[in-house]
C-alpha cells in the first residue's frame, strides 16, 4: 500500500514539473477536505483550473475520507451501563451504520465481562441475533481495528462454534490479514489465540502465526514481544525463536517487570535460550534498578527452573531478598529455599534467615513446606548454626506426618505402603529407578550408621544393582582415571572398575593392599559391599580402598564443597569399611603428563593409609 501511493505521489510530482511554467505552483495544490464525502468530481476543485494531462491526473486518483468524527450514536454506545441500552438502539431513532453494530457488540461483551451468567439470556434474545445480522451485512466496512476486537468480542460472549455470524467475521480477518498491522495480529495472538484453539478455529490461527512469524521486524515496542511471547510463543517454535531474537534488540529497553516475565516464559516453556540469558543477566547485574520480593522470587525461580549460572546474579538475588525474609512466608521461602538448591548455590547468611524464620514460625509451618526446605538443605549439605533447635523442630513434626501418612492411606481404603514385589520391581522407567535408589540409600543409612536399628530392611534379593547404573557415558576424567589405573595396576585381576555395590553407590575402582602396601587380587575375596560376594577371607591387615571420581556437577556452584548426595555416599562407604581415594576434577585437570597422574595417585594410596594408621 505505501508502495503505491509513493508511486502515486511520484506521478503527481513529475507531471507537476513537466507543466510547471503554465500552471500555479504545485505548492498551491490543495485537496478538498470534506469529512464524509469523497472526491469523485474536478467540477468545484481547484484541480479542475489545471490544464490538460494533470488535471486528468488527479481526477483519476481516488481520494478517500478520513474517519468521520464522532457521532451521536457512538457516545451513547461508549455510555451504556446495561445490555439493554445497547439492545434498545436498534429499534430507536439512531441508525447503526459501518462500525456502530460492531460497536456495539464490542461494548457488550465488555459489560458481560463482569456478568458471566447473563451470557445464556443475552444469546437467547432475538435482538442480539439481529444485532449479530447487522454486523454481518456490514463486515467488509468495519474497520481493522474494530474488526479484531469484534472477533475477541464474539469469542467471549461464547458463540457456538459453528455459528455463521462467527464463521464469518473470522474469514474476513483471514482476508485481510496482510493489511492488518502488526499491532492488530498481535492483538488477536494476545486476546483470542486460545479461543481459536477452543473453537476449532486452527486454520486462522496458524495464519495469524504464519504471519506473526514472517512480520516478526515489524515489532517497535517491549510490550508487544514480551506479550507475544507469554501468549503466542509456545504455539510455535519458528515464533518463538523469532521473539527472542527481538528481545535481544529490545532488552536494553525492558524494566524489572519485563525481565521477569520472559524469564518466567522461558522457564515454563523450559527453553534454554543462552544468548537471552546472558543478556538479561547482563542488565540485572549492571542496571541498579529495585527489585520487588515477587519479581525476586519468580527470578530465583525461573534461573532455578533453566539451570542458567550466573554468580553476579545469585549474589544479588540472595543480598536483595535477604531483608525480605521477616515478611515472607513460608511457601514463599520454601519456594525460594527449592530454587537455591537446584542452582546449587549455598549463601550461607539467607539459609540462616530461612532457618531461623522457620523457628520463629514453628508453630504455623506446615508439613510440605518443612519437607521441601529439608530437601534443599541435604542438597546442598547445609547445617545451620542453630543446628539443635531446628532438627528438634522437625522430629517433633515426623509423628504428624506419620499420622497424615496414616490418613492418607486410610483415605485411600485403608492399603498401607509396604516393601513388596510391586516397588521392588526393576523398573525401565526414570523415575522408578531413582526411587529404589533412594530406598537404597535409606537402606544403607539404617545398616552401617545405625547399628541400633531393629526395623524393616529391604530383603537380600532386592540389593542386586541393576544393570542400568553401569550405562552411563563414560566421561573424560572417568576414562582417563581408568587408562591410568590400569598402567598402574599391571594385572587385571588386581583391581575392579565400575563396582556396583549393594548400597547404591558405583565406585570407580576398587583395590586390594596388604600390610605392606602391595597390591592384592580381588578374585574370590570377601566383598561385603557386593550382594553376591566371595568365600575367601581377607589377609589380615588388608585393607579396600575405594577410587572415587568427582567431576563438576558434584559440587556446589563456586565452591569445592561436595553436594549432600555425595556426602552421603562418602560417609557410606567409609562405614562400609573403604578407605577412600577422592579424585576431584580440579586436581586431575592440573596433571599433564601420565607420570604426573600415576604419582598423584600413588601419593593419594599412601595418603589415605596413613590417615587410616593414625587414627
Amino acid at each position: 500500500m505505501a508502495a503505491r501511493l509513493v508511486r502515486r505521489c511520484t506521478c503527481l510530482l513529475r507531471e507537476a514539473t513537466r507543466l510547471a511554467p503554465a500552471v500555479s505552483p504545485v505548492s498551491q495544490l490543495r485537496l478538498p477536505q470534506g469529512t464524509q464525502k469523497p472526491l469523485t468530481s474536478s467540477a468545484t476543485s481547484p484541480s479542475s483550473r489545471l490544464p490538460g494531462p494533470l488535471s486528468e491526473l488527479v481526477e483519476k486518483e481516488q481520494v478517500f475520507a478520513p474517519y468521520p468524527g464522532r457521532q451521536e450514536v457512538e457516545q451513547l454506545i461508549e455510555k451504556a451501563t446495561q445490555p439493554e441500552e445497547l439492545l434498545e438502539l436498534l429499534g430507536g431513532a439512531h441508525c447503526l451504520q459501518q462500525n456502530h453494530a460492531a460497536l456495539a457488540l464490542i461494548q457488550l461483551s465488555r459489560l458481560l465481562s463482569e456478568k458471566p451468567k447473563d451470557k445464556a439470556t443475552l444469546i437467547e434474545d432475538a435482538r442480539f441475533w439481529q444485532l449479530l445480522h447487522l454486523v454481518n451485512s456490514q463486515i467488509t466496512v468495519i474497520w481493522h481495528g474494530t474488526l479484531v476486537k469484534l472477533l475477541r468480542s464474539l469469542y467471549t460472549l461464547g458463540l457456538p462454534a459453528t455459528s455463521k455470524e462467527l464463521r464469518s467475521v473470522e474469514q474476513e480477518v483471514r482476508w485481510r490479514m496482510r493489511r492488518l498491522k502488526y499491532k492488530h495480529l498481535a492483538f488477536l495472538a494476545e486476546s483470542s489465540a486460545t479461543y481459536m484453539q477452543e473453537q476449532g478455529s486452527q486454520e486462522l490461527l496458524a495464519e495469524l502465526l504464519v504471519h506473526l512469524e514472517r512480520r516478526w521486524a515489524e515489532i517497535e515496542d517491549k510490550r508487544t514481544v514480551v506479550a507475544m511471547m507469554m501468549k503466542a510463543g509456545h504455539l510455535s517454535e519458528s515464533l518463538m525463536n523469532r521473539l527472542e531474537d527481538k528481545c535481544l534488540e529490545l532488552v536494553e529497553q525492558f524494566g524489572p517487570e519485563e525481565l521477569r516475565k520472559v524469564l518466567v516464559t522461558l522457564a515454563a516453556q523450559n527453553r534454554r535460550s543462552v544468548p537471552l540469558l546472558r543478556a538479561i543477566s547482563y542488565h540485572l547485574v549492571q542496571k541498579p534498578f529495585p527489585l520487588t520480593k515477587s519479581i525476586l522470587l519468580d527470578l530465583a525461580y525461573a534461573y532455578g527452573k533453566l539451570g542458567f549460572h550466573q554468580t553476579q546474579v545469585f549474589q544479588r538475588l540472595a543480598a536483595d531478598l535477604l531483608p525480605h525474609t521477616p515478611s515472607m512466608t513460608s511457601s514463599e521461602v520454601a519456594r525460594c529455599t527449592k530454587s537455591f538448591a537446584f542452582l546449587k548455590w549455598l549463601n550461607l547468611p539467607l539459609f540462616e534467615a530461612f532457618v531461623q524464620h522457620v523457628l520463629d514460625r514453628a508453630q504455623s509451618i506446615t508439613l510440605p513446606h518443612l519437607c521441601n526446605m529439608l530437601l534443599a538443605f541435604a542438597r546442598v549439605n547445609f547445617r545451620p548454626e542453630r543446628e539443635d533447635p531446628f532438627f528438634s523442630l522437625v522430629r517433633s513434626l515426623h509423628p504428624l506426618l506419620l499420622c497424615s501418612e496414616q490418613r492418607r492411606a486410610e483415605g485411600e481404603g485403608g492399603k498401607r505402603p509396604d516393601l513388596g514385589p510391586p516397588i521392588l520391581t526393576k523398573s525401565a522407567s526414570v523415575k522408578d529407578q531413582s526411587t529404589f535408589q533412594k530406598l537404597l540409600h535409606i537402606n544403607a543409612t539404617a545398616q552401617l550408621e545405625h547399628p541400633e536399628y531393629t526395623g524393616p530392611l529391604l530383603p537380600t534379593s532386592a540389593l542386586v544393582p541393576s544393570p542400568s547404573a553401569l550405562e552411563q557415558k563414560m566421561t573424560p576424567l572417568q576414562k582417563e582415571l581408568q587408562e591410568t589405573l590400569k598402567g598402574l595396576l599391571g594385572s587385571a585381576d588386581k583391581g575392579s572398575f565400575m563396582v556396583a555395590t549393594q548400597y547404591g553407590w558405583v565406585l570407580d575402582a576398587e583395590v586390594l593392599l596388604d600390610t605392606e602396601g602391595q597390591l592384592l587380587p580381588l578374585s574370590d575375596s570377601v566383598a561385603p559391599h557386593l550382594a553376591p560376594s566371595g568365600s575367601q577371607p581377607l589377609p589380615p591387615g588388608a585393607k579396600r580402598l575405594a577410587f572415587l571420581r568427582w567431576e563438576f556437577p558434584n559440587f556446589n556452584s563456586r565452591s569445592k564443597d561436595l553436594l549432600g548426595r555425595f556426602v552421603l555416599a562418602r560417609r557410606h562407604l567409609l562405614a562400609a569399611g573403604f578407605l577412600l581415594v577422592d579424585v576431584p576434577y580440579y586436581e586431575w585437570m592440573e596433571l599433564k603428563s601420565e607420570w604426573q597422574k600415576s604419582a598423584y595417585l600413588k601419593d593419594k594410596m599412601r595418603k589415605a593409609v596413613a590417615e587410616e594408621l593414625a587414627k
